[in-house]
């Protein structure tokens, strides 16, 4: 028997994507996610007995080949992202919505889609992708108080918090659980209020997670850009992400790369152009092993260590201050 997969992102805009589609058209779909950094998703379904299949946030340029394979065996593929996706296949069975403009994510791609239908979930997301000044534009334009847009963007923040890591174990919450425990509440603020205990634990792990960045000063340091080293430690795995979009709201003119060591000797990358020249991350993380991404923001998986000072230095060459 067929059955229809959905593929996503396990950060806050994966899954606020996803939470949004379905719950404007619920669908008894598997489910194929999990942390950030795990892009390599639609290999993992089979194209035997996948009848259709929704991808959300995953590069297409990183999936090309199973995508491939799934149109060429009479699979239906729904595709809605950012990020750069490469050549585009021509194919009927292949529907796309993407747009890898700096300052949008696949949440609000797919609220455009619905017509704002389920927008403070699109908010959460977008808010998650640090897309902070589109967010609140579009949230003032929804009709939210101060208060209420706080609340999503920490939400958001939250949720992306949540997806960062080396491997599940790492993770407060699987994003397969997390997408479940919300999948039945049309508003963030309805799960908050009635779940609680889940909101708190994101609260708790992020708030005491960004207290031991806090004290981390930078590793390299130029006019316009800095690079910080993380310690091979869950905590360390967790902020991350998430670090790197705080040091980029703080100073809009500088560039930030945060590197976390891991036990094999390679090192996670975390690239953030700065706010006021949100370009150039994706390329400079595509020119090192394992790197992708979109402009503004865009990361390298696994960096070996004797590339390091030359990703350093191409990381400062690429972002010296301009005005």
């Amino acid at each position: 028997m067929k059955t229809s997969f959905d593929v996503f992102n396990g950060d806050a805009d994966g899954i606020c994507a996803l939470l949004q589609l379905r719950l404007a058209t619920p669908k008894d779909s598997v489910l194929i996610t999990g942390v950030k950094r795990d892009i390599a998703l639609l290999k993992q379904v089979d194209p035997a007995v996948a009848q259709d299949v929704t991808v959300l946030d995953v590069a297409m340029e990183k999936n090309r080949a199973a995508l491939d394979n799934l149109l060429t065996q009479g699979v239906r593929v729904f595709y809605a992202d950012h990020h750069n996706p490469g050549e585009v296949p021509d194919h009927p069975s292949l529907t796309t919505h993407i747009n890898t403009a700096a300052n949008t994510c696949t949440s609000l791609i797919v609220d455009k889609l619905l017509d704002g239908r389920y927008r403070e979930w699109a908010l959460v997301g977008a808010y998650g992708d640090n897309m902070i000044a589109t967010a609140d534009t579009l949230a003032k334009k929804s009709g939210l108080c101060d208060q209420d847009r706080v609340k999503l963007m920490q939400f958001g923040t939250y949720l992306n918090y949540n997806g960062y890591g080396s491997s599940l174990s790492d993770l407060l919450f699987p994003p397969a659980e997390i997408y479940r425990l919300m999948a039945a509440y049309p508003s963030p603020f309805n799960f908050i209020a009635e779940r609680p205990d889940v909101y708190a634990t994101l609260e708790d792990g992020f708030t005491g997670d960004s207290e031991k960045a806090a004290a981390i000063t930078p590793y390299s340091e130029r006019t316009g850009s800095r690079v910080f080293m993380l310690p091979d430690e869950a905590w360390a795995r967790r902020i991350s992400g998430v670090y790197s979009n705080d040091l980029t709201n703080r100073d809009p003119e500088v560039a930030n790369a945060v590197i976390t060591a891991k036990a094999d000797g390679n090192y996670l990358v975390s690239i953030r152009a700065p706010l006021k020249n949100r370009v150039g991350a994706d390329e400079l993380a595509a020119a090192f092993p394992t790197g992708g991404g979109r402009k503004a923001a865009a990361g390298i998986n696994a960096l070996p260590a004797e590339l390091l000072n030359d990703f350093i230095d191409a990381f400062h060459q690429r972002y010296p201050l301009t005005t």
